[in-house]
């Protein structure tokens, strides 16, 4: 019997459309900060411009999880980018044309995050077919499409400061624009209509708030991924402190602006695909909670005591660069725990749950960020937010739901993809974590958040 050849171009569709998506992202993502401080001078408006940016993050990632389940995963990745495309498209238009203050500023950037977040939910969800025809092991998938992340950082970031410095904020945000259409063209072109999870139609639609509770409680009961995502919900309120506010705050004062802080983010993404393609090769040789530990330890603190050090540029590069290399473990790991644990027909909603619970906090956290900016100073609040992060990437080691984070055993030969089938018929307790997956066609034994975070500007 010979074996099943090989497809590789629904995973190249969707590793490029990703890729070229999150490169435009980081185009906004270093433009919007620079544009308010520019026009406002205050920390607290920059603050709640990035609140207003993440909000939505969290209800389009829980609310939309749903609809993404219901119209198909391929069909949900191209409409929200099409749709993304116009509302970024009309930042540039409205400057140009009648003008836009700043309320239309805030009203367009929460529009185009609240539909951004299910496409990127969408195309996460169908990784594990990907995968399997390409019959490449899920965690190097996992790897790979972090590590597009990554390269997205390392090239989008530093063009975006470079071009923010020569052309300014809004033709930059014109480019994000583009970029939205060319992902949805690249992945409606490469990614096959049929391509959806084996037991897509195992459960029934129930409505649409049934269907949101069936995954909100799918969280609840698996306490793995309840762990991972209150440790992402505090990670990602002090990552939301440094890189919506505090980041750019110190690189427009003491680093040169735009241009220091595109090279800031860029080498964290740089180290960041290093490390996930490190990790792609051999992650699944390693250990998986003390991988875990070390990265977040190393990635989180640093550079918070580096900014605070305020070093010279170069040497602040550097400890972002490690920094980076230590981050690219984080996603794939989490990503691997969510694809073993959450049933192939409930990825997007369960998806959509854990997101927003990883990125809940991540509003209050930019807020908070120029608040404090302002009345304590950024150095004191780069320190302290440090040794919070220290402190709290830690947890790991006390044990609990964290000592079952160890790769299942798979039946021999029982096909990677395989795993990720649901753990139990609807309605019924899952396998406990850790245990070995169900066989194919039973109900099976949880990036992102959206992080370290699935979901975090850094570590999406």
């Amino acid at each position: 019997m010979s074996a099943t050849p090989r497809r590789w171009t629904p995973l190249a569709g969707l590793l490029a459309g990703h890729t070229v998506s999150l490169t435009g992202n980081m185009l906004t993502y270093i433009a919007l900060p620079l544009y308010v401080l520019a026009e406002t001078g205050s920390a607290t408006a920059t603050g709640l411009t990035a609140a207003f940016a993440i909000a939505p993050v969290v209800l389009g990632g829980a609310l939309g999880g749903v609809l993404v389940d219901r119209i198909g995963y391929r069909r949900a990745s191209v409409l929200a980018d099409l749709v993304s495309c116009l509302t970024i498209a009309a930042v540039p238009l409205l400057d140009a044309t009648v003008g836009l203050p700043f309320w239309a500023l805030l009203g367009l950037v929460f529009t185009s995050g609240l539909l951004d977040t299910p496409g990127q939910t969408a195309r996460n969800a169908l990784l594990p077919e990907a995968a399997a025809a390409a019959g490449v092991p899920i965690e190097r998938a996992v790897g790979w499409y972090e590590a597009t992340e990554r390269g997205s950082r390392l090239l989008g970031a530093p063009l975006a400061g470079l071009l923010v410095a020569t052309l300014g904020a809004l033709p930059v945000l014109a480019l994000d624009a583009v970029t939205f259409a060319v992902s949805a063209v690249l992945v409606a072109t490469l990614v096959p209509r049929d391509m959806r999870p084996a037991d897509t139609a195992t459960e029934p639609s129930a409505g649409y708030w049934r269907d949101f509770a069936v995954g909100l409680r799918f969280l609840l009961r698996e306490p793995l991924l309840r762990a991972v995502v209150l440790l992402v919900l505090v990670t990602n309120f002090f990552d939301a402190t440094k890189s919506t506010v505090l980041l750019p705050l110190v690189a427009e004062r003491d680093l040169g602006g735009a241009t220091a802080f595109g090279l800031l983010v860029g080498a964290m993404g740089g180290g960041a695909l290093a490390g996930s393609l490190l990790f792609s090769a051999v992650g699944h040789r390693l250990p998986r909670r003390a991988t875990f530990v070390t990265a977040f330890a190393i990635a989180g603190p640093a550079p918070f005591w580096a900014l605070a050090a305020a070093p010279p540029l170069p040497v602040a590069v550097a400890v972002f660069a490690v920094a980076g290399f230590a981050a690219g473990a984080i996603n794939p790991l989490i990503g691997a725990v969510k694809l073993e644990r959450i049933p192939g027909h409930m990825r997007a909603r369960v998806y959509g749950v854990v997101g927003a619970g990883a990125w809940a906090a991540m509003p209050l956290g930019a807020l908070l960020a120029g608040l404090a900016a302002d009345r304590f100073g950024t150095t004191t609040t780069l320190l302290c937010v440090g040794a919070g992060y220290l402190l709290v990437s830690l947890v790991p080691l006390l044990g609990g739901p964290w000592r079952t984070m160890r790769r299942p055993t798979t039946p021999p030969g029982r096909p990677a993809a395989a795993l990720g089938q649901p753990a139990a018929p609807p309605g019924e307790p899952a396998a406990p974590p850790g245990q070995p997956v169900s066989p194919p066609g039973q109900p099976a034994a949880p990036p992102a958040v959206a992080g370290a975070t699935d979901g975090t500007p850094g570590r999406r």
